[in-house]
């Protein structure tokens, strides 16, 4: 049961950052394609909360990755930890 729990908590916070990146996304173009309106401008707000939910959710997703192959070697020799002489 706890082995469930567990997976089910690292779905959630690969789940939420996804969801924000996708919120986010959907903002910008909306904010965007407004502009196009008969009496419409670019509304900065939802743009810029727009770009930073996105640029969240995808850094968190990409730290993320990253970290995971760090620990299973998958990475470039650059990127793999130092080594203390």
């Amino acid at each position: 049961m706890k082995d469930k729990l567990g997976r089910f908590v690292a779905i959630l916070l690969l789940v939420v950052p996804g969801l924000m990146a996708t919120y986010g996304f959907l903002a910008m173009k909306d904010a965007f394609f407004y502009q196009f309106e008969p009496d419409g401008y670019l509304p900065w707000g939802k743009m810029v909360f727009g770009f930073i939910l996105f640029g969240l959710g995808i850094a968190f997703i990409g730290g993320w990755t990253f970290f995971r192959d760090r620990k299973r070697n998958y990475v470039a020799p650059r990127f793999k930890p130092k080594r203390r002489k």
